[in-house]
């Protein structure tokens, strides 16, 4: 009786001595596709909020106030198509709309590199280990979360106001500058000051930066013989560059869009002189105070191209100043 050459003794299949084409690999089995139409509408149907939200809050507004910014439309009657007068009103006779923009760029270009200056620089502070640290770090938070608010907004008024504290400050150690809120030099600084002081957030930020950055690359740089100055310069810099791109687009962003602070200070007026009349006031003046809501529309819109534009400039740009791990410069 013969064996076949595929069996052993127990019976089982031998192929150690088979040739042929090797096991090729089975892909699994993919769903069918009623299975995945399935998995697609529980999917849209647990992201209808955010698109329902999208759709009305969003997007529908967005479209509204474009066709209302070649209208003249003044909240009472039907909207009056006028095709551009709009802008070409807000760019060839709106002396006070370039005096708000002008205004605006003063404050933005002011208190941007203020308030990120001295969220580096406490951030740097609370970097270093130090018993008490998460006390510190929610005491100088906490004024991102107040300063927004209208309350905050009076006291920084009242405080700043003639015969206020600061005031009598400075009038104690001889400098009589009168009330800032009611001195047009001096009035813009005002809105300044309650912006930096709100360095809360960035510096949450470039805190949460400064752990991710590697302690041997501090060390390989004091071994070479670079001061705290040359390894901040060489080392922090470089390697925060990320964050430092993240928290510039952000707050300039949140600088063109600040109304709180200028409305209450100035009670809604921009005064004294217009000196605080940011764009977003006096946007809201011509929509809600002269109820021309179809230029209110075309300045929000000659807003929105211009912090794309910048924001467009400063991603450009970070091209030859923003270092990432594990890139060659």
């Amino acid at each position: 009786m013969t064996r076949s050459a595929f069996t052993g003794t127990t019976g089982t299949a031998d192929t150690s001595g088979v040739t042929g084409p090797p096991l090729r690999d089975i892909p699994p089995p993919t769903a069918a596709p009623g299975r995945r139409r399935r998995g697609q509408g529980v999917a849209y149907l647990f992201l209808s909020p955010w698109i329902a939200g999208a759709a009305l809050l969003t997007i529908g507004p967005m479209v509204a106030s474009l066709y209302l910014s070649f209208t003249d439309y003044d909240l009472f009657s039907a909207p009056n198509w006028i095709g551009v007068d709009n802008y070409a009103t807000m760019f060839g006779g709106d002396e006070r709309f370039w005096h708000a923009a002008w205004v605006t760029t003063k404050y933005v270009l002011i208190s941007v590199p203020l308030k990120l200056g001295l969220a580096l620089a406490v951030a740097l502070l609370l970097n270093r280990p130090r018993r008490g640290a998460g006390l510190y770090r929610s005491a100088f938070y906490a004024p991102s979360l107040l300063g927004a608010s209208v309350s905050v907004a009076l006291a920084w008024r009242a405080l700043f106001s003639t015969g206020g504290t600061v005031d009598e400050g400075l009038a104690a150690v001889g400098i009589d500058t009168g009330g800032w809120v009611d001195q047009p030099q001096y009035a813009l600084l005002t809105l300044v000051a309650l912006a930096a002081w709100q360095f809360g957030a960035p510096m949450v930020i470039f805190l949460a930066g400064l752990k991710q950055v590697p302690k041997e690359l501090y060390e390989a740089a004091a071994i070479d013989g670079a001061g705290p100055g040359r390894r901040f310069l060489s080392v922090t810099l470089p390697m925060l560059s990320p964050v430092i791109l993240f928290n510039l687009v952000l707050e300039t962003i949140h600088a063109f869009q600040a109304f709180t602070g200028a409305f209450v200070v100035s009670s809604g007026r921009g005064g004294p002189s217009d000196s605080t009349l940011l764009y977003p006031l006096y946007l809201y003046q011509r929509g809600f105070t002269d109820f021309r809501m179809g230029y209110a529309s075309a300045m929000a819109w000659v807003l929105l191209a211009v912090v794309a534009v910048l924001t467009a400039l400063v991603f450009r740009s970070a091209r030859r100043w923003v270092f990432y791990a594990g890139e060659n410069r």
